[in-house]
């Protein structure tokens, strides 16, 4: 059965342990066709909820200028929600601003375990939107403090650079959030991108 902290919707409890503001350093290590893509940056994530089913994401990053240079050069940010896979139901608000047709009743921990698959795993799905004109639709898995992501679409606006698929990995390993982002961009095939290891923000 799932520990559900108290003050959490219960289809947030298997995402529970992403939440709060997290800070670190990674590295870029990206062989293009026509570039190899390599560099240290800061990070920022935060994971948050309003009462909702889902949890609100936003990220920044900030390339690292070697010595003497002091100053940062900020890299695209990102923003979206994550939450679990499962049917909407006549309870369930929009699409739009369409309102629920039926007597909307607060799902429980019961009604959550109902997802899990047969392999112990729950099916999640992450919107994420790139301030460079860039949206992806990630389907995946979360199995305890472990969550492996894959594109099931991208979409990018006329001005954007070349991406077409990608994938993501995040865990919990001794109280840091660990991720690793492998993507097919700029004329390259789907290769390791970046990684990065986070630590709680105080």
């Amino acid at each position: 059965m799932l520990d559900l902290p108290t003050d959490l919707p219960a289809d947030l409890a298997p995402l529970s342990w992403l939440l709060g503001v997290w800070e670190g350093t990674g590295v870029i290590d990206y062989d293009a066709p026509e570039h190899h893509y390599v560099g240290e940056f800061r990070h920022r994530v935060s994971f948050s909820h309003d009462g909702g089913d889902h949890l609100n994401y936003s990220a920044r990053a900030w390339l690292l200028a070697p010595a003497p240079d002091p100053q940062p050069q900020e890299l695209v940010s990102e923003m979206g929600f994550w939450r679990l896979s499962r049917p909407a139901t006549a309870a369930d608000a929009g699409p739009g601003l369409l309102p629920p047709t039926a007597s909307v009743r607060a799902r429980t921990v019961d009604d959550v375990e109902a997802l899990r698959t047969s392999e112990g795993d729950f099916e999640v799905e992450a919107a994420i939107v790139h301030s460079d004109g860039v949206s992806e639709l990630y389907l995946g898995r979360v199995r305890g403090p472990r969550i492996d992501l894959a594109t099931d679409a991208v979409v990018r606006t006329a001005g954007a650079k070349p991406y077409t698929a990608a994938t993501r990995m995040y865990g919990l390993v001794d109280g840091h959030l660990l991720w690793a982002w492998d993507i097919a961009a700029v004329g390259a095939r789907l290769g390791a991108h970046a990684s990065a290891r986070l630590a709680k923000a105080d």
